[in-house]
């Protein structure tokens, strides 16, 4: 795809010189800093799926407009053709393969599906990771809630500081105790796959050897060979445990992460999060508090949502704002609350 689109650029630059038209500089031409991160840091089906939509922008966008000139359509015509070369091939990189219907399936892949299907013990869990990027998000929010909500009732006084600092312990404590729980639980449930495994494995030798060859078939190993991979394979349980479990559980026999380090990181970033509103009632009140709170706390909605495109793939400004508007839903509500409760 590359060398395709290398050779677009050298039929269009070629066309510029015919018609007498500057070229464009190559070195006045680079990926923005934050497309460049975004590509780095994002899940690589979202790359894809933006790769393709790019695709999809430009057959139908500018190589499709007719310019007037008959041999540059022409050259733009024959571009889009490929174009659209590029974007199927990226949609088969990015989509995964539907199972195949049961008319259709490969005798290995039946078989194996029946196999599978009976071994409905298997679970799976998601990260720590998750708890960590979201926590500031939950933080910020949640607390930012709670100090418009104050601010209305008592006008920004001495208990909007109180009600904030138990708010940011609270949700960080929160936060850190439901990912530790959470990833200790993925833990047990891990370690009984991996027994559970092992039991089928001494209990039903023969199937388990089955469905090893047979994941081997699928692989593109051919029977004979994989037959004897797995009876290789079933003289060391353990050796066969460790290839079942990473083929069925998807590597969740190699252990779940550490229910400290996620309490830890979850914990810590919910409730940095969350001190964002409170520290201007560290030295202001009154009006000017919860007016300087409501700027602070706004700012850092944007700043999280704009962080947040990095992983989502979307305009940092419009995720920014989407943020900064869900911040603005909150506050709002929650301080015309407060503003109903002063008195009471």
């Amino acid at each position: 795809m590359a060398a395709a689109e290398a050779r677009h650029r050298a039929r269009i630059e070629e066309r510029l010189r015919e018609l007498g038209a500057p070229i464009p500089d190559e070195s006045a031409v680079e990926l923005p800093t934050w497309l460049r991160l975004q590509a780095s840091l994002a899940p690589l089906h979202r790359v894809l799926a933006r790769m393709e939509a790019a695709e999809q922008d430009e057959i139908t966008g500018g190589y499709k407009r007719l310019t007037g000139d008959a041999e540059t359509d022409q050259l733009f015509a024959s571009i889009r053709a490929e174009e659209q070369s590029h974007a199927r091939s990226l949609r088969g990189m990015r989509e995964s393969v539907p199972p195949p219907p049961a008319a259709t399936a490969s005798p290995a892949q039946a078989r194996l599906d029946r196999i599978l299907g009976r071994e409905r013990w298997h679970r799976t869990g998601a990260g720590w990771i998750s708890g960590a990027i979201y926590g500031a998000n939950d933080g910020l929010a949640a607390v930012f809630g709670i100090v418009s909500g104050v601010s209305g009732a008592t006008g920004g006084s001495n208990l909007v500081l109180t009600a904030g600092l138990a708010g940011a312990v609270a949700s960080g404590l929160s936060m850190a105790t439901g990912a530790f729980l959470a990833e200790r639980s993925e833990g047990e449930v891990g370690a009984a796959n991996l027994e559970q495994e092992r039991r089928e494995i001494l209990e039903h030798p023969e199937e388990e050897r089955e469905e090893l060859s047979l994941f081997y078939q699928l692989k593109g190993i051919d029977k004979k060979a994989a037959d004897l991979l797995a009876e290789k394979l079933s003289e060391d349980p353990d050796a066969m445990l460790k290839v079942l479990a990473a083929e069925e559980l998807g590597g969740s026999a190699e252990g779940a992460g550490n229910p400290v380090q996620a309490a830890v990181a979850a914990g810590i970033s919910t409730f940095l999060g969350a001190m964002i509103p409170v520290i201007p009632f560290f030295w202001l009140r009154g009006s000017v508090g919860v007016l300087v709170a409501a700027a602070v706390s706004l700012v850092a909605h944007f700043l999280v949502g704009a962080a947040k495109s990095l992983f989502t793939l979307r305009s940092w400004w419009a995720a920014g704002l989407e943020m900064t508007l869900a911040g603005v839903i909150v506050g709002g509500v929650t301080y015309v609350g407060g503003l109903l409760f002063q008195g009471h």
